[in-house]
């Protein structure tokens, strides 16, 4: 997320420093937290809808405010670490998101919890871009590869645990609270990584660091609004004409934030985004998958939820454990893929990827047809693995395949505009739901019909995902098509100081986002396998 172009001012302490060790368990104790925080949310949502009345364009906006505010803050929380310091910047962003989450555990209503999660996606934003950028300027290279198997370790832990851990917390019912303690969690984790954080995490910052383009954000986060809005409430608001004005009007603002970025560029050579790296083929083809990629992981994660939940009927603790051979087909997959498949097969894995997935998806529409209602979670267990290990085969090697052939001076912008765009398509996924969705759900719907209209509403969705995935399968042609690899240097790692992107769809998975997936959406389970290995991977054509 950063400007990993300028070299850091503080230096990797000495090997026999220990403190870096202390500061490493407090980073990743709040990626850790912020991976899931989004996945525990999900599960939790029906709850949240039956409790507090929310209507289910509120629903929308619980998940879909939080990717919207971290996406457009993500580039902007890096420069803000490389300009004012990364610890510093940090420790706003670990304060912030704690008061965040406290603000929504103690949500009088579904609109104030809405504008509490875009409050924690913001400082999520801050806190998320500093984590692996603190890594680098606290270990020294030859120390990284262990530090970033940990990482991705840490990742698939808090994508199986997520979903786990909101389904126990919102079943327990601790002290009367319902679904609040899922928020109220992050108070002490938040509160000790503040104060231990401010006296082992060692401060460090870019000397030489690009200027805010807060223009360049207001543009995105404008588009982005005026795309998103009208989507979520259109279906509750009958569709009216100036939700239509305001979609195409959102891609005005797209238009402007070009031309501005362009003259931006030329100007102070600091723009939010990077243009030249359009003119990539790679690059542009990847950004591209990305943003379709999390488009089809938002869609999906929330309308699985519910229609486990409000449409099954099955307890928030069934639905969770439902998804635990999903999230291990995954993290299982994604090393695998990194590891053994991708030096080999190159381009044709995360390809084969798409398809499988694809086919998962198909295979659980099936599946839901046939069973309907009768459905149970170990007849969902095949298309979930299946779904999930191609999900795994595209997550983590993707990013290095995007990144493959930009310039390493461009490394650092473009690993942000990598991830922000996967949590834009995150938020318009979740958008789409009132379409794909709700759209097929009748307003008026009797209870006796609840069910079947929402599993009728899920096999819709489900074909809209599968759609996605073969049009990721298409997109990933203009990919490079062989990996080549090279053992990282200790002279070239501090000289470039190309910084792996914190999130890989997502990260974060949305929901298991993954993320982000998020990364995820958001976000997703993703292995960093290059970093993981002690390597740095790159594809050539």
């Amino acid at each position: 997320m950063t400007s990993t172009e300028t070299s850091l001012t503080a230096q990797p302490p000495a090997g026999g420093d220990r403190r870096r060790w202390f500061a490493l368990a407090i980073v990743m104790t709040a990626a850790f937290m912020d991976l899931v925080d989004v996945t525990i949310v999900n599960i939790a949502i029906p709850s949240i809808r039956r409790d507090e009345g929310a209507s289910w364009s509120q629903i929308q906006w619980i998940t879909a405010g939080y990717a919207l505010a971290f996406a457009a803050g993500l580039i902007t929380g890096g420069r803000l670490g490389d300009i004012h310091g990364r610890k510093r910047v940090f420790l706003v962003g670990i304060g912030g998101f704690t008061v965040a989450s406290a603000l929504c555990g103690l949500a009088a209503n579904p609109e104030m919890l809405v504008a509490a999660r875009v409050l924690q996606g913001a400082m999520a934003a801050l806190m998320v871009p500093q984590v692996l950028s603190i890594v680098h300027a606290t270990f020294p290279a030859h120390e990284r590869g262990k530090v970033f198997g940990l990482f991705g370790a840490i990742v698939g832990l808090g994508a199986v645990s997520g979903p786990l851990l909101g389904a126990l917390l919102t079943e327990w019912n601790l002290f009367g609270l319902g679904w609040r303690p899922i928020f109220l969690i992050n108070l002490p984790v938040g509160l000790a990584g503040l104060a231990l954080g401010s006296r082992f995490i060692t401060e460090s910052r870019a000397p030489r660091a690009l200027r805010l383009d807060l223009v360049g954000v207001a543009l995105v986060t404008l588009g982005l609004l005026m795309l998103l809005y009208p989507l979520t409430r259109g279906h509750e608001l009958g569709w009216p004409l100036w939700g239509y004005g305001s979609m195409a009007g959102a891609f005005v603002v797209l238009v402007v934030l070009v031309a501005y970025e362009r003259r931006k560029g030329a100007r102070d050579g600091s723009p939010l985004i990077e243009l030249s790296l359009f003119r990539v083929k790679s690059f542009a083809a990847g950004i591209a998958v990305q943003t379709v990629f999390g488009l089809g992981l938002g869609v999906f994660f929330l309308v699985w939820t519910l229609y486990m939940q409000d449409g099954l009927g099955w307890s928030p603790l069934r639905a969770g454990l439902t998804g635990i051979p999903f999230s291990l087909a995954v993290s299982t997959a994604a090393g695998l893929s990194v590891q053994k498949l991708v030096p080999r097969f190159g381009r044709g894995v995360l390809q084969a990827g798409a398809l499988t997935m694809a086919v998962g998806v198909l295979l659980y529409i099936w599946e839901s047809e046939r069973y309907g209602l009768g459905i149970t979670p170990w007849q969902m267990a095949l298309p979930l693995v299946v779904m999930g290990v191609g999900m795994g085969l595209i997550v983590a090697p993707l990013t290095d395949a995007v990144l493959s052939q930009v310039p390493r001076e461009h490394a650092g912008s473009a690993s942000g505009l990598i991830n922000t765009v996967q949590q834009m398509g995150n938020a318009i996924g979740l958008g789409l739901v009132s379409v794909v969705f709700f759209g097929r759900i009748d307003d008026q719907l009797p209870p006796v019909r609840l069910g079947s209209e929402f599993a009728d509403a899920f096999q819709y969705a489900l074909g809209w995902v599968a759609a996605v995935m073969a049009a990721i399968f298409l997109l990933m042609f203009a990919l490079p098509k062989r990996p080549a690899q090279h053992v990282e240097g200790a002279e070239a790692a501090e000289g470039a100081e190309t910084v792996p992107p914190a999130h890989e769809p997502s990260t974060r998975t949305p929901s298991a986002q993954t993320p982000s997936a998020q990364t995820s959406a958001a976000r997703g389970p993703s292995a960093q396998g290059p970093a993981a290995q002690g390597k740095e991977r790159e594809f050539v054509a």
